[in-house]
């Protein structure tokens, strides 16, 4: 750390963003003097009913009825409810507006460009829902969807949110193991699938792997097929029940769209664990409570308008795509990305935001430190003066990668990191546009969410490292996990181990700023000696060795303790000798501490990646302890785990 920030908002900037008129409002309506940060964020979670209802009218959210109760059983975990009478729908506060001004600006990684206008969006939503109502598909049925992040996939979700059906989707890289794992669970109705998918300069096939996959999910009815690579017709024809979109759609008027008005609490998609330790949990979200989850994180901490040009490079499988689309809610036009962001090289994303001048540009720690390795220096290589802010998650971003973005990419820029989770699909911490930045931390608890870090004992922990949990009640907790008639599969996954208090699951730490750094996952953390230790600090040492590609640690049980294990991926022609085992000991104990250098460290050709890109220790544990992987399904690369099985290094 460092005492002095690499990013300072000016006094203009600050009085221009949402935030700062949001405090004022409340300022005024509440006799208040709210002046920084911490006081909104305190006001935030010590009058939950005050500030979600000013959340709602602040950003104009269109309901049938607010009703006259804000919160009821506040002091539940689960149980809480905010605006049980309120009736709304999802999709029409997206759609806020009907011109010709761009909503989605679509590239593949092949070149290929479109564009579609907000009212060619509110024309092809109505009518894909006329189409799904002409099919039988009533409120409460389940849409499934294979599919690439396309312009076609927002207008079918956005369709599916009008009638109150409950979207569910996973990207077309998922094998059909995977996919059934997440369907079969859930009985779908229909199901949409491209025909094929772009990645790394391949065009990947589709109709064999869907095939297999209907011939396993009876309820099925209707099969969609979105054209992505031109095979859409063959396709359609060789599935059963086949039709492609653009006939589906073809005899629907796009008049004005009916948009059901829904309770609060109606289900809107369902997300899915990531499925490494088990079958993946059924993680259902309410409509109501994601709205204005999103308004609060776009809108105010994300500082998100009208004026905006929002991306998020993500897949469909990943809870970071549910949240690009509600940057719709804010009037802000959506980029959207399909392929490989290295392909044709490291310079794809950054001529996409040069060119279609991309406000906020979203991505992943590991992409931002890949960056890095290849040398690219964007501010000088592209044009980025429209980019006014980075966010980063997926993983902890380590300082070093604070100082590429700051150096390389552009001096002036609010760099966001940002921290939470499918099962929240948002941020527990993330940035906000009143603070400075600092090196290597996240600025602090998003607004709404009472975020705190626990000892063991389930105490408050004001220095060192303890759990990440939430102590209060926020709208978008789940409304349940499907297929958990008593709740007992919720319950044990956030509240079994501090009693009313969401747990996590990440091990964290409390800055002096006021914010927080993130050292991984809890259940991969590392205990040799008794001592906790996060992967992720780590990581942030190992990956600033030149000749290492990326890394992966595991604590191995050894002689009634637990020794630290290190997996390096080298460069190619790079060989792990005693001179660079040495050099890798010598940078992770001189940055982090003794207790962190690792007793072994071996050469790997690769590292397994769940499908949104994270590493999975849990799964090269099991495989390293003689256990079965329960779901390789969930990898990306599950063939990778068979590189740690039975090693003759880690036998002595």
């Amino acid at each position: 750390m460092t005492d002095r920030p690499l990013w300072t908002p000016t006094a203009e900037r600050r009085a221009s963003c949402n935030l700062y008129r949001f405090t004022e409002r409340l300022n005024r309506r509440f006799g208040l003097g709210l002046a920084d940060y911490r006081s909104i964020h305190a006001f935030s979670i010590d009058r939950p009913e005050n500030f979600w209802t000013e959340l709602w009218d602040f950003c104009a959210v269109k309901a049938e009825t607010r009703g006259p109760r804000i919160l009821i059983d506040g002091d539940k975990m689960p149980g809480a409810r905010f605006f049980p009478d309120a009736r709304l729908n999802y999709a029409e506060n997206l759609l806020v507006k009907d011109d010709d001004t761009p909503a989605l600006i679509f590239r593949s990684e092949t070149g290929s460009a479109r564009r579609m206008s907000w009212r060619e969006l509110n024309g092809a939503v109505a009518r894909t829902q006329r189409a799904f109502s002409a099919a039988g598909l009533k409120s409460g049925d389940r849409v499934s969807a294979v599919v690439p992040n396309l312009p076609e996939t927002i207008v079918c979700f956005l369709a599916a949110a009008s009638l109150g059906l409950i979207w569910s989707s996973c990207s077309p890289d998922f094998g059909a193991p995977g996919i059934l794992d997440r369907f079969g669970q859930i009985a779908p109705r229909a199901l949409i699938a491209c025909d094929g998918y772009f990645y790394g300069g391949k065009t990947i096939a589709m109709a064999e792997k869907i095939a297999n996959v209907l011939k396993a999910l009876p309820t099925v009815e209707r099969t969609i097929v979105i054209d992505c690579v031109g095979e859409a017709d063959a396709v359609a024809e060789f599935l059963p029940n086949g039709v492609t979109l653009a006939a589906f759609m073809a005899p629907h008027s796009d008049a004005r769209i009916a948009f059901a008005q829904l309770p609060f609490d109606h289900p809107l998609y369902i997300l899915y664990s990531s499925g490494t330790t088990g079958i993946p949990k059924c993680i259902v979200h309410r409509a109501g409570g994601i709205l204005l989850k999103h308004l609060a994180e776009h809108v105010l901490n994300t500082d998100t308008g009208p004026s905006d040009r929002l991306f998020y490079f993500s897949t469909c499988g990943w809870m970071m795509w549910n949240w690009l689309v509600s940057g719709l809610a804010a009037g802000a036009t959506l980029l959207l990305y399909d392929g490989s962001p290295f392909h044709p090289s490291e310079r794809v994303l950054f001529d996409f935001a040069a060119e279609e001048r991309m406000t906020i540009f979203g991505t992943s720690a590991k992409y931002i430190d890949a960056v890095k390795k290849t040398g690219l220096r964007p501010r000088h290589s592209h044009d980025l003066t429209g980019l006014r802010t980075m966010l980063s998650t997926g993983s902890p971003l380590s300082p070093e990668s604070f100082d590429f973005v700051y150096d390389a990419i552009k001096p002036n820029l609010h760099l966001a990191s940002i921290s939470g989770g499918t099962d929240i699909c948002g941020c527990f911490v993330g940035g906000n546009p009143l603070d400075p930045v600092w090196r290597g931390e996240i600025q602090g608890p998003m607004l709404g969410v009472a975020v705190d870090v626990y000892d063991d004992a389930g105490k408050s922990l004001r220095g060192g490292k303890g759990e990440l949990v939430c102590t209060r009640p926020f709208p978008s907790m789940p409304a349940m996990f499907w297929n958990d008639a008593d709740g007992s599969k919720y319950h044990n996954a956030y509240f079994a181990r501090f009693p009313n208090i969401w747990c996590h699951g990440d091990f964290a730490e409390l800055t002096g700023h006021g914010g927080l750094v993130i050292h991984g996952r809890s259940d991969a953390t590392l205990n040799p000696g008794g001592v906790r230790i996060g992967t992720a600090e780590i990581y942030a040492q190992v990956e600033q060795v030149p000749q290492v590609i990326e890394a992966l640690a595991i604590g191995q049980d050894w002689d009634n303790d637990v020794r630290v294990v290190l997996f390096v991926r080298l460069r190619r022609g790079v060989k792990l000798d005693a001179g660079l085992i040495a050099a890798i000991k010598t940078r992770i104990r001189d940055g982090a501490s003794p207790r962190h250098v690792p007793a072994k460290v071996v050469a790997v050709a690769d590292i397994p990646r769940t499908k949104s890109g994270k590493i999975t220790e849990l799964a090269v544990r099991d495989v390293v302890h003689g256990r079965e992987v329960k779901n390789k399904e969930a990898l990306a690369n599950p063939e990778a785990l068979e590189l740690y099985r039975d090693l003759p290094e880690l036998r002595s």
